[in-house]
């Protein structure tokens, strides 16, 4: 059996301290050096003022949003009340023909006049 030996120099290709992502970020970004002399209010102004656009940009979006789903529910109870609408009118025309009606007062003791109505014609100065 073999000795388990310690290596000496790591290779790069298998985590090595050299070429890896996160080390090569970590030695680009160094926070300690932004920091250093305090913080850099100059860049304040300009941080704060992307910072206000980001607000009012998701506050766009959540009123956007709100308003889809309003205009989504005002067309559903208008295609509602548009089947109302249509339904209530057949049934209106319906129980408004001649036949219906005739059938409808006939309870009441009501018939139907066989003879044609006739036009009442008043002279000028009758009235």
């Amino acid at each position: 059996m073999s000795e388990n030996k310690f290596r000496i120099g790591q290779s790069k290709k298998n985590g090595g301290t050299g070429n890896s992502i996160f080390s090569g970020l970590e030695r680009r970004i160094k926070l300690e050096t932004y920091f250093e002399e305090g913080f850099p209010v100059k860049y304040l102004p300009k941080f704060l003022f992307v910072l206000m656009l980001s607000l009012i940009y998701i506050g766009n979006t959540h009123y956007s949003e709100k308003t889809i789903r309003k205009i989504n529910q005002t067309q559903t109870e208008v295609e509602d009340l548009r089947a109302d609408y249509t339904t209530l009118k057949a049934d209106l025309m319906f129980a408004s023909k001649q036949s219906e009606v005739a059938r409808r007062v006939k309870s009441i003791g009501l018939k139907e006049s066989i003879k044609p109505p006739y036009k009442v014609v008043i002279e000028k100065g009758e009235y």
